[in-house]
């Protein structure tokens, strides 16, 4: 008898817990990463939940700081993809055995740093000890004008894709971490691997794309992965243009080195870029509002009838080898 295929995440997503959320509009049927909840006549609150995991989404001997930021940092990431400004949050925090207070302090030394420099601050939670690794789950709230939340799932045919700052130093970074980057100097081997411990959500791009963007993903699976969820839920076709993607100096020499790693830039992911379906019309106020966050933007594709992602190269279509990351 064949085995049964296992289902992935957003099939598993869409087959049990979708239902669940259908009579609730502000949960656009689970499509996208924010939830968005009436708060008065003027605000929605956008609702954000993501789980870090030792060695599943930081590397085991992370300092606890660097744990801290990134536990926050993804969930910003995800706000800001959906142009809200960040509010407040919560944090359950599952302890191994064995922990120590002095982690448990410079963990929250790390939260109040990323405090100020965002402005949000912590609002309730949970605290409990677990048999298996650290787990780190946080609820993030932020504040978008009612009703114009963004999501996923309006971009249109003719629509530009975008992305801002550089795509694939979060996997290149680590490769780096892991010691498995090789032919490259040292700094920029450090470099792509602090873009991988830390974060830099774009937090003041995101709210500025309200009015402006059709739609927005952060890039946390990959750029191909991401793009293509926003052509999923858009029931489009993105087409990206490999050699317009924007890259940094340190991860172009890794490429120089050895080529095959495009396939961990374009699939990779832990960016937390953002790729963002914008209306011809809109570029030129999509350049200003990069331009006043002072976070560079790239137009790397665009959207057509159809479905899926089409990726070329100079014009040729090629095969993804990797189209992003995959938790089943």
């Amino acid at each position: 008898m064949a085995s049964r295929r296992r289902v992935g995440e957003f099939e598993l997503i869409a087959r049990h817990f979708a239902p669940l959320a259908r009579s609730f509009a502000g949960a656009g049927g689970l499509e996208s990463d924010n939830a968005f909840l009436p708060a008065d006549r003027r605000h929605d609150t956008a609702v954000k939940t993501d789980t870090v995991v030792s060695g599943v989404h930081f590397l085991a001997d992370e300092t606890p700081q660097r744990v801290a930021a990134k536990a926050l940092r993804v969930c910003l990431s995800d706000l800001a993809a959906g142009g809200a400004r960040p509010l407040a949050y919560q944090l359950s925090l599952a302890l191994p055995r064995g922990w120590r207070e002095r982690w448990v302090e410079d963990f929250a030394r790390g939260l109040a740093a990323d405090q100020r420099r965002y402005g949000i601050v912590l609002c309730g939670g949970d605290t409990v000890v677990t048999p298996g690794p650290l787990s780190i789950t946080i609820t993030a709230f932020g504040t978008v004008p009612r009703g114009r939340g963004l999501g996923r799932a309006d971009a249109r045919p003719g629509d530009e894709l975008w992305a801002s700052g550089t795509i694939g130093d979060g996997a290149l970074g680590l490769l780096a971490a892991r010691g498995r980057l090789k032919g490259l100097g040292a700094r920029d081997r450090k470099a792509l691997e602090d873009r991988y411990r830390l974060p830099r959500p774009r937090t003041a791009l995101g709210s500025r794309l309200i009015g402006i963007a059709n739609a927005v993903a952060d890039v946390s699976d990959g750029l191909l992965a991401d793009a293509g969820h926003i052509a999923a839920a858009s029931r489009l076709e993105v087409h990206i243009a490999r050699e317009l993607v924007p890259l940094s100096g340190a991860a172009r020499r890794a490429l120089a080195v050895d080529p095959a790693l495009w396939a961990n830039v374009l699939g990779g992911g832990d960016d937390y870029e953002l790729v963002i379906a914008v209306p011809p019309r809109k570029r030129a106020a999509l350049l200003v509002a990069a331009r006043r966050a002072d976070v560079p933007v790239t137009p790397i594709g665009r959207f057509a009838r159809g479905g899926g992602v089409r990726l070329t190269v100079n014009g040729k279509g090629v095969k993804a080898p990797r189209t992003g990351y995959v938790h089943f």
